[in-house]
């Protein structure tokens, strides 16, 4: 039978395993639902039965079984001219001022940072976590994937967006391909109307 002595021990020697879940924001009322869907069920539970067991889990050293990894992946900006003669031929196009790339670029900073933001307020009620937020850039499948692996995620969640069949074909779901690709579980969560039907 182990004592609270030996889980102090074997906690100091790394021998607990921190839990690591991420969740992927975008602008998407669906990815802020799955992010709720998390806190409501995923760690109510986890919280609920770690603490009891390993009460120096959160001491006053902080630290903490579980860490929750809010990623966002923002589009890369590089579109350097459009097309403007006919046929669209790039010797009759007008080229994009560096200014305008560069607000574009801003624009989407300010975003990103209100995005995690708000997610991070969401997550401040949950006593028993690590909350971190981190930004990315570029096609958001393959650096959520990346990410999951480089980061040792133990579970990757994904709101649907419910796209359809068409645009899924089209534009390709963002959670398929996670489902396919991520090294770790993934957890689709549905939106409450998608659900329901």
């Amino acid at each position: 039978m182990e004592t609270e002595k030996g889980k102090l021990v074997a906690q100091q020697e790394g021998l607990v395993k921190k839990t690591r879940i991420m969740v992927v924001i975008d602008e998407s009322d669906e990815s802020f639902h799955g992010l709720q869907w998390t806190l409501d069920n995923l760690f109510g539970c986890i919280t609920a039965t770690a603490a009891p067991e390993q009460p120096e889990a959160n001491d006053e050293a902080g630290s903490r079984l579980i860490t929750l990894s809010l990623v966002h992946v923002q589009q890369a900006f590089h579109l350097h001219y459009v097309p403007a003669g006919p046929g669209g031929t790039v010797s009759t196009a007008f080229y994009i001022p560096s200014s305008v790339e560069e607000s574009v670029k801003k624009a989407q900073q300010q975003i990103a940072k209100a995005l995690v933001s708000r997610a991070s307020d969401m997550c401040k009620e949950k006593m028993n976590i690590e909350v971190e937020t981190l930004v990315f850039e570029g096609d958001p499948k393959e650096k959520i994937c990346r990410a999951a692996q480089e980061m040792h995620v133990d579970l990757l969640v994904i709101g649907s967006r419910n796209l359809g069949k068409f645009k899924r074909a089209f534009l390709g779901s963002v959670s398929d391909y996670c489902a396919q690709h991520a090294n770790c579980p993934v957890l689709i969560v549905k939106s409450p109307k998608e659900a329901s039907k």
